[in-house]
């Protein structure tokens, strides 16, 4: 894999991880019960998602 490539899935991922954390610190301020199922479903998965994109960028 070229160097470019690894750069730009790391990129991905960071930009992926970083809208998870935005979507999880959205929900800290937000005073409704539904805020916990978003932070969990959402920001969660967003972050789970970031964290195998890096982890296959890193390995292949």
């Amino acid at each position: 894999m070229t160097e470019a490539l690894r750069n730009r899935q790391v990129r991905r991922a960071a930009a992926v991880i970083a809208l998870g954390l935005l979507i999880s610190a959205a929900t800290l301020v937000w005073t409704h019960p539904i805020a916990f199922l978003v932070f969990v479903l959402a920001g969660g998965t967003t972050l789970a998602a970031g964290i195998l994109l890096y982890l296959h960028a890193t390995v292949s």
